[in-house]
């Protein structure tokens, strides 16, 4: 009961300091002894003169005396009595004492703001319906002088729009820098041997077909389609290329500039993407507006190419792809791929510290895995050669007032070869002349240890089969672009695309398991779904904000087990990807680079009658007025008797009745066996 009461009374005093709008601290239990401890050896004397002191300030402040006076005698005689019998000080004394530090600090408190108050009594409930009703008796006061009083801090973040220092496209950098950064501390690091282990199982291939203006690369895993290319002839591809721009316009509010580079739209360059120590803004914010005005000639590199009503999207920091390396002209550190195991890194990094230019960045590739210096060093000399003709053009070309590009990148087919061709492929199964030549003459160049796996596909040896019947690439290329894609154990996924993001729901289907609960049923189906997931991101090429919707799990642990599967299957992924966590509802966002069109964009053309919203239009309303009653349409209301085959047969044509075809067949089907018993039967002997 002594317990209850001192927490009613804790909780009325937390009350009256929350509507005084008083902030203090909890006491902490270990400060509680510490400070218990340093009381004990102070003395009675400078416990007297700080209660005199005390009481002074009260007669000061107007407060009651008797009042005070009983309050001191109550705090002289409990702490008599521990100083009398320490031996006895138990649970209740404690709380008894943490009390009486409460109301010391109250009393401190209401000392401090006696001022502001304006003469408030500050003891007990006195106060606080003083001020309430000095608040109810002079409400015109407080409404006049309303524009001038002070707001609280939450107000101001709801009234007001928090501005920001700098550039939002550059802070915005910083916060998914200092994420990622947390970010990958947190995540589930994959062991390196299962890592190896697994990748080394998987048997890869990669077949090009060359038909008319396409050319098509797919790569095979395990005799399963996971990632598909399409380049053709009269399509221009930009991604990579280099231009000399011209600066159209400047929007400072959106933080971008407008810059002409030839193509029928201009290119947009962000604030986030401006390299800034070309633009020599010493001792200036670093404003897009300051540095660049209309007219002026940029050096830009396109990282998307344009979509839809949208431009190119174009970058200042000029980087130069090669097989192993990807130098950064404009950078002076160096950066290895993560995928790689941390032995490889420090072998690499080693290798790049004694053959990098001082003044240039290098960034070393995943492919480099197992690369020998000398394949190292050929490649950065190629790449340092590539940058001289580029910037010689530049110098020459500044003058003019016209974009020019100063270097393209190959087709899809070379790109491809390049950037994913490497020791981990068992075979390159190409088909058609000019693209087996291009190719050939790459490796001959850039990788001659890999030409002895390159093999060309004649139609005529294998009896004028295809290539790609062989590996049934056609018909996974339709499943692919199917809204439902079938587990092998019966579940499914259903992908669905939005504006914003795609959304990938798992179901269970038929697959009902063999498990002993709902739960490992459950787990299983979302195990399996994680594999397929990842397959049908790379087949798929999906790019941005990606929602799964797995079925819910109610163990943590299987959560994260889900999780950790999904990104063992992603680390086969190149595109840049970050994964979030499970949610509680069984949810996890995620995000996939946007690069390509996609597979579904590739082969399909927007709808002239729905405009892309997936379902046919008409006129009038579907459900028809000749039905008396709608919901028979659906199974019918349970609460109105339907005829449904009424309906069936309105829709056949007749109310009940036969169609003359029907009629004329089972004439027939009358008369055949009319005929046949009336023939003799044969005897039997």
């Amino acid at each position: 009961a002594q317990e209850r009461r001192a927490a009613a009374e804790v909780e009325q005093i937390e009350e009256d300091l929350e509507y005084d709008e008083i902030h203090y601290v909890p006491i902490d239990e270990d400060e509680f002894r510490l400070s218990k401890a340093s009381k004990r050896r102070r003395s009675r004397g400078a416990r007297k003169d700080e209660d005199t002191r005390r009481e002074s300030d009260r007669h000061e402040n107007g407060r009651d005396e008797d009042e005070n006076s009983r309050e001191h005698e109550s705090e002289e005689d409990f702490r008599d009595k521990r100083r009398g019998n320490d031996d006895d000080y138990d649970e209740e004394d404690r709380d008894e004492e943490q009390l009486s530090g409460i109301r010391r600090r109250r009393r401190h408190n209401h000392e401090s703001e006696s001022d502001d108050d304006g003469g408030y009594e500050t003891t007990g409930t006195r106060r606080r319906r003083r001020r309430r009703a000095t608040k109810s008796a002079e409400p015109s006061r407080s409404e006049e002088s309303g524009a001038t009083s002070k707001r609280s801090r939450k107000q101001q973040y709801i009234d007001e729009i928090t501005d920001i220092q700098g550039s939002t496209r550059l802070e915005a950098k910083r916060q998914r820098r200092r994420d990622n950064r947390r970010d990958r501390t947190r995540q589930m690091q994959l062991v390196e041997q299962d890592f190896l282990a697994r990748r080394e199982n998987v048997k890869r291939e990669m077949v090009v077909r060359e038909r008319e203006q396409h050319t098509q690369i797919s790569v095979i895993e395990d005799d399963i389609l996971v990632e598909h290319y399409v380049s053709d002839i009269q399509e221009v591809a930009t991604v990579g290329n280099i231009y000399i721009g011209r600066v159209q316009n400047v929007l400072p509010s959106m933080e971008a500039a407008f810059v002409d580079i030839g193509q029928a739209r201009n290119g947009v360059l962000y604030a986030g993407e401006v390299n800034w120590d070309t633009t020599r803004l010493e001792g200036q914010p670093r404003r897009i507006e300051l540095a660049f005005r209309s007219g002026d000639p940029v050096l830009v590199q396109v990282t998307k190419d344009p979509i839809g009503h949208k431009g190119a999207r174009l970058t200042s920091q000029v980087t130069l792809a090669g097989r192993f390396l990807v130098l950064v002209p404009s950078g002076g550190m160096t950066g290895v791929s993560r995928k790689l195991t941390e032995r490889e890194r420090t072998r690499l990094k080693s290798i790049v510290a004694k053959i990098a230019p001082k003044d240039m960045g290098v960034i070393i590739r995943t492919a480099a895995e197992n690369a020998s210096e000398e394949a190292i060093t050929k490649d950065l000399q190629s790449l340092m050669k590539q940058w001289e003709t580029i910037d010689r053009k530049r110098k020459t070309t500044v003058i003019l007032k016209k974009p020019k590009l100063l270097q393209g990148e190959p087709d899809v087919a070379i790109r491809v070869v390049r950037d994913i061709f490497n020791d981990e492929f068992q075979s390159l199964i190409v088909q058609g002349d000019k693209v087996y030549e291009r190719i050939e003459e790459y490796l001959d160049s850039m990788a001659p240890d890999l030409k002895s796996r390159l093999t060309k596909w004649e139609p005529a040896d294998h009896h004028g089969a295809d290539v790609f019947d062989t590996w049934h690439i056609d018909g996974q290329l339709r499943k692919g672009m199917e809204r439902q894609v079938y587990l092998p154990s019966g579940g499914s996924l259903v992908i669905d695309r939005t504006e914003a993001m795609t959304t990938i729901d798992v179901n269970t289907g038929r697959y009902i398991g063999k498990g002993k609960s709902l739960e490992e049923t459950v787990t299983r189906c979302n195990l399996e779904a994680s594999e397929e997931i990842a397959r049908q991101l790379r087949l798929r090429d999906i790019g941005g904000m990606v929602m799964i919707d797995y079925v819910d799990m109610v163990m943590p642990a299987n959560r994260d087990l889900v999780l950790k599967r999904l990104l063992e299957c992603l680390a086969r992924d190149r595109t840049k990807h970050q994964v979030a966590e499970v949610t509680s509802l069984g949810l996890v966002q995620m995000t996939r680079k946007r690069v390509g069109q996609g597979l579904v964009e590739a082969f399909s053309e927007e709808c002239p009658t729905c405009k892309g919203r997936g379902f046919i239009l008409h006129d009038e309303p579907t459900v028809s007025a000749s039905y008396d009653d709608p919901y028979a349409l659906k199974g019918g209301d349970p609460f109105v008797k339907t005829k449904h085959a009424h309906h069936e047969a309105q829709e056949q044509g007749g109310s009940g009745v036969s169609s003359p075809d029907v009629k004329a067949k089972l004439a027939k089907i009358a008369a055949a066996a009319q005929a046949a018993s009336t023939e003799p039967q044969g005897t039997v002997e």
